[in-house]
């Protein structure tokens, strides 16, 4: 699809119109309940804002090469939707395999150090890069939590960071792929597809973060001691 135009509407455009349906689909089914949508909406305004300070042309960061109608300055709409699909990538995968988290972080904490990684996404082009702190920040506070999921009838449990950082790998490949197919490319990307830096491992990472201390607000409760257990009726 590409440049062309079918029926007014470019490839951008048809993405946002799949991403529609299906978040339509997700509600209509139960798969997705409303106060869920609404939390994962919220992350998805927060990434809009991110992708339309790192697309401005004086910073750059990515761009979107094709040519869309449904795009609100340098970015197409369907942007966020790849973001809050993260936020709902959490949510379902929380109920199906009844995850529980232990020996984690107070969520005040976790979420002081997404806001700050949020905010470093942005701000790094104008004053100092913190994100070597950040990570720091998020070894001290995870390297003890542990995840328990459930797959039919055996439990299983990884170290937080093992969880963070397999998901992230996951999502940079995913990356290699939309890039590969143009969806956005970086600035080494232009002339020809090159792999995306293993870098933005870290970043996805960050910034997965945001989406998962979000959810777990929403989701359930953390006791005294650490435990994190979704809430009854979820």
């Amino acid at each position: 699809m590409g440049h062309h135009n079918y029926y007014g509407f470019y490839r951008y455009d048809y993405l946002f119109f799949f991403a529609v349906l299906i978040q339509i689909f997700m509600l209509y089914f139960k798969l997705e309940t409303w106060a869920e949508a609404k939390v994962i909406a919220l992350f998805h305004i927060m990434a809009m804002v991110m992708e339309l300070v790192l697309t401005a042309p004086n910073i750059g960061s990515w761009q979107y090469p094709q040519p869309s109608v449904l795009k609100f300055l340098t970015v197409p709409l369907f942007a966020g939707f790849m973001y809050s699909a993260i936020g709902s990538f959490f949510a379902r995968s929380i109920r199906l395999f009844d995850i529980s988290f232990q020996r984690l972080p107070s969520l005040n904490n976790m979420l002081a150090l997404s806001i700050c990684a949020y905010v470093n996404f942005m701000s790094k082009f104008f004053i100092i890069d913190i994100r070597s702190i950040l990570f720091v920040w998020s070894f001290l506070i995870f390297y003890k939590a542990k995840a328990t999921f459930k797959i039919q009838h055996y439990t299983l449990q990884l170290p937080m960071l093992v969880v963070l950082g397999g998901i992230s790998v996951l999502i940079w490949i995913a990356e290699n792929i939309s890039t590969f197919y143009d969806i956005w490319v970086y600035p080494n990307q232009t002339d020809g597809w090159h792999i995306v830096w293993w870098g933005k491992i870290g970043s996805w990472y960050l910034l997965l973060l945001l989406s998962l201390v979000l959810v777990m607000r929403l989701l359930g409760q953390r006791d005294q001691h650490g435990n994190w257990h979704i809430k009854k009726g979820h």
